[in-house]
């Protein structure tokens, strides 16, 4: 579902301060807040996914947000279906739909729209599961090179899936990925951005302020987690740490340098987006100024539709 309202977004990469911002501006643009983040969209690991806190959804109202169980499965394609839909009730209420997060294939799929992929083969999917990373990734850079050169490497559900593709279709994955159109003339946004210093120093604080609320705790009580949310960051040091396999000074440096990677990952992702326009936030000694900036943004934009 493309969107055929306006939608505002506000993106960059983890840590930056997005969610804080993106509420205030909401707030001050009769807007409402559609998540783009694979992680935050399940119930539960509110810590460990650093979720809108429910006071903050309670004053602003956030959707796509502490929906879905643990346990299930949920892509692209199911977030592009429940968005398109939220887009167009927020619309219908006169308010402008503010997309806020860090997917960047999430938000790609609102921007671009998605290419016809086949269903999930559950033989050749089974198949693929039972393969190593490194298999996974031979196997990706014989069948589709350009998708090897910009995937996750890391990311065994994701290569699995464009294998899948490949297999299926007979066709490289990033020929579907490069069907997708120019951006909607609907949307416009932002590109949140930090000095690399200030971002990594806000991405460690972030995690130790993770462990001392209790992140342990809540990856203890976690008690069925599907293959999807169990690619969150962190969860499996988490785990390790709590079968006394790592010590939590370990566990605490191995999910800053995990959540450092996936930063840089986001951002070389969102530098693409020629939609957005870079906000480099280390630049405004007041954050205020910031705001009122991306308000000014949004504000014009709004404008445009009658909103």
């Amino acid at each position: 579902m493309s969107p055929v309202r306006p939608i505002f977004f506000i993106v960059g990469p983890t840590g930056v301060g997005k969610t804080g911002i993106a509420a205030e501006v909401a707030a001050r643009c009769n807007g409402e807040i559609i998540g783009a983040d694979a992680f935050q969209v399940y119930t539960g690991l509110d810590i460990l996914t650093a979720k809108p806190s429910k006071e903050l959804r309670r004053q602003i109202p956030h959707h796509l947000v502490d929906i879905i169980p643990p346990a299930q499965s949920f892509d692209v394609a199911q977030y592009l279906e429940r968005a398109g839909r939220t887009v167009q009730e927020i619309s219908n209420r006169s308010r402008l739909p503010f997309v806020a997060g860090g997917t960047g294939l999430y938000v790609k799929a609102l921007t671009h729209g998605l290419s016809e992929l086949p269903k999930t083969n559950p033989e050749l999917r089974a198949k693929l599961e039972n393969c190593s990373l490194e298999a996974l990734k031979e196997r990706i850079q014989i069948l589709d090179p350009d998708c090897a050169a910009q995937i996750d490497l890391k990311n065994a559900r994701r290569l699995i899936r464009a294998i899948e593709v490949c297999e299926l279709t007979g066709k490289p994955f990033s020929s579907f990925r490069n069907q997708w159109n120019k951006p909607h003339e609907l949307v416009s946004g932002v590109f949140l951005t930090r000095d690399r210093n200030d971002l990594y120093a806000r991405i460690d604080q972030r995690v130790l302020e993770m462990m001392r609320n209790g992140l342990l705790d809540e990856v203890r009580a976690l008690s069925d987690c599907g293959p999807t949310a169990g690619q969150a960051i962190g969860l499996r040091e988490a785990r390790d740490c709590l079968a006394g396999m790592i010590s939590p000074d370990e566990c605490i440096a191995k999910i800053q340098q995990g959540t450092r990677n996936y930063a840089k990952r986001q951002i070389t992702w969102f530098k693409r987006e020629s939609a957005f326009e870079p906000v480099n936030l280390s630049e405004f000694h007041d954050p205020e100024q910031a705001v009122q900036l991306i308000v000014e943004k949004a504000n014009a934009f709004r404008e445009c539709f009658h909103l």
